[in-house]
Order: structure tokens, then C-alpha cells, then sequence
């Protein structure tokens, strides 16, 4: 009888012991993904202001041509009605 109850002890044991690493390697996990999403967002940051900076250049080009061919920058055609 007695060893019975030591080998139901150290079942539960066991099980409690399992469930703790579970959680540990879930919690590793979740910061390994944590850090990846960090990545991808300063990525996509660094992509963003890419696209702005090109966009600036793009905006100044084309300011630069309307002047020289004297189109006023700013007035929008009348619509017809």
C-alpha cells in the first residue's frame, strides 16, 4: 500500500513538473515571436520612410516642371456643369 501511494505521488509530481515546462517552452516561445514582430515592424517602418522620402523627391521634380512650363501649381480646373 505504501508503495502505491509513493508511485501516485510521484505520477502528480511528474504531471505538475511536465505542466511547469510546458509553460516555460510556451513563454520562450512567445518572446522568440515577439522578437520577430519587432523586426517586421521596424521593417516596414524603414520601407515606410523610403517611400515618403521618394515621394518628397518625386513632389519637387514635378514642381520643378510645372514651373518651367508655367502651369500655376495649386488651382484646380473648373468642372462644367
Amino acid at each position: 500500500m505504501a508503495t502505491e501511494a509513493v508511485s501516485l505521488e510521484v505520477i502528480i509530481l511528474a504531471i505538475i513538473v511536465g505542466t511547469l515546462a510546458a509553460i516555460v517552452y510556451s513563454l520562450r516561445i512567445l518572446v522568440l515571436l515577439e522578437r520577430r514582430i519587432a523586426r517586421v515592424d521596424l521593417n516596414i517602418e524603414k520601407i515606410a520612410r523610403r517611400i515618403v522620402a521618394e515621394e518628397m523627391k518625386i513632389e519637387q521634380q514635378e514642381a520643378l516642371i510645372e514651373k518651367k512650363l508655367g502651369i500655376k501649381v495649386g488651382k484646380k480646373p473648373k468642372k462644367k456643369k
